[in-house]
C-alpha cells in the first residue's frame, strides 16, 4: 500500500510500504481523509521526540471497514467509521474508572517514542482494535469525521470546566484546537469569549467560531484589554491551547481570583511559573489530556450542525501530496487551516 512515510527527521516520503495486518479483535480500515495535527508538524523534526524516524504518522482521521477480525462483534464491511487516537486496554485501573485517555498502557496512533511504536493513518489502510471505533452518521462527511479527533479534545477540555450559564472565558491560542474551544464554549452556554493571538490573521474566522472579543498579544497589551473587558475581575475560565511559558504565565494574570486554569497546549515540556501568584490568586490549574469517551457526542453535534467544523477546514490534497504540505506547514509560522488529505 502507499503511505507517508517519515523516514528522516524533516524527511517525508510517499512510498510503498506493507499492507497491515490484523489480529481477531481488529478491523482493517481503508483511510479516506487524515488531518494534519499541529503535533505531526512539531515532530516533523523530531523537536517533541514522540515522532522518531520510520515511522508513518497521523491521528486524525475516519475511512471504511475493508476486513474484520474473527472475534469482532458489532461491525462488517462498509462501516463508516471514525476512531480513537488513543488505543487504550480496557484493562487497567485508569480503563476502568473511565480514564482511557490515561490509560497505563495506551499507545498513540502515529507516535514513536521511546515505549513504543504505533503507525498511523497517512496511508491507504490502517489495522486497529475494534473497541476505539466510532460510527460516522450518515450526514456527516469523511473529512469532517477526521476533525472529530481535535474537536473531541476540545469537548474533553470544557467538560473539566463545570461553570454556571454566562461565565466568562478566555482562550489562549487560536490554531485548530483554540477554535474548536471557542465553538465548543459558545455551545456549551458560556457569556463572554475572549480569544488571545499572536498575529491579527484570521480574526474573521475567529468571531464566527464565536468569540465576543479577539486580541492580538503583537500590538495589544492582552492583560489590560481583558482588564477592560472584565471590568478589572479578570475571566472566570481561562482555556490554554498553546502549551508554552508566555502563554500560560498570561492566562495565570487574567484569570479572576479563585478562577479556573485548564492547561491543553504542551508544545514546552517544562514552562516557569509565578507560584505567589497562583497561591495568592487561588487558583485552580488543571491539565486536559486528550479526550475520554467525548467522541459521540462531538459526531452528535456536526451532524445536528451545532458546530462548524468545515470553517476550519482549508485544503484538501490527495496523500501523494503529503511531503509538500508538511515541507509548507513547518516552514510557514502563520496561522494555517486544517489540511486535510485523501488516500
Amino acid at each position: 500500500m502507499k503511505a507517508l512515510l517519515l523516514t528522516d527527521y524533516k524527511k517525508m516520503v510517499y512510498t510503498d510500504v506493507p499492507e497491515p495486518e490484523i489480529g481477531p479483535d481488529d478491523v482493517l480500515i481503508r483511510v479516506k481523509a487524515c488531518g494534519i495535527c499541529g503535533s505531526d508538524v512539531h515532530g516533523y523534526d523530531g523537536s517533541t521526540g514522540r515522532r522518531r524516524p520510520p515511522v508513518i504518522m497521523g491521528h486524525e482521521a475516519s475511512g471504511i471497514i475493508e476486513q474484520i477480525g474473527s472475534a469482532v462483534e458489532g461491525w462488517k464491511p462498509g462501516d463508516r467509521v471514525t476512531f480513537d487516537s488513543t488505543i487504550y486496554c480496557n484493562e487497567c485501573e485508569s480503563c476502568r474508572r473511565g480514564y482511557v485517555n490515561l490509560c497505563s498502557n495506551r499507545k498513540v496512533i502515529g507516535v514513536s517514542c521511546e515505549d513504543y511504536r504505533q503507525d498511523g493513518a497517512f496511508a491507504e489502510y490502517i489495522a486497529l482494535p475494534a473497541h476505539i471505533l466510532y460510527r460516522i452518521p450518515d450526514n456527516v462527511s469523511y473529512d469532517q469525521a477526521a476533525m472529530i479527533e481535535p474537536l473531541s479534545v476540545a469537548f474533553h477540555a470544557a467538560n473539566m470546566a463545570p461553570h454556571p450559564i454566562g461565565a466568562s472565558a478566555a482562550v489562549v491560542g487560536t490554531g485548530k484546537i483554540g477554535m474548536l474551544l471557542i465553538q465548543t464554549l459558545r455551545m456549551y452556554g458560556f457569556g463572554t469569549i475572549i480569544a488571545i493571538k499572536r498575529s491579527e490573521t484570521q480574526k474573521d474566522i475567529i468571531k464566527q467560531s464565536g468569540a465576543d472579543h479577539c486580541i492580538c498579544t503583537a500590538v495589544d497589551n492582552a492583560a489590560e484589554v481583558v482588564s477592560e473587558i472584565t471590568s478589572g475581575h479578570g475571566v472566570d475560565y481561562v482555556f490554554e491551547a498553546a502549551g508554552n511559558e508566555n502563554s500560560i504565565n498570561l492566562c495565570i494574570e487574567i484569570c479572576k481570583r479563585n478562577g479556573h486554569i485548564i492547561l491543553v497546549g504542551n508544545s514546552s515540556p517544562k514552562v516557569t511559573v509565578p507560584l505567589q501568584a497562583i497561591v495568592t490568586k487561588q487558583l485552580h490549574i488543571s491539565g486536559s489530556c486528550a479526550s475520554s469517551g467525548e467522541y459521540p457526542a462531538c459526531l452528535d453535534a456536526i451532524s445536528k450542525n451545532l458546530l462548524n467544523v468545515d470553517l476550519l477546514i482549508g485544503n484538501r490534497a490527495p496523500l501523494s501530496e503529503g511531503p509538500k504540505w508538511f515541507d509548507k506547514l513547518y516552514s510557514d509560522h502563520k496561522d494555517n487551516l486544517k489540511v486535510i488529505l485523501n488516500p
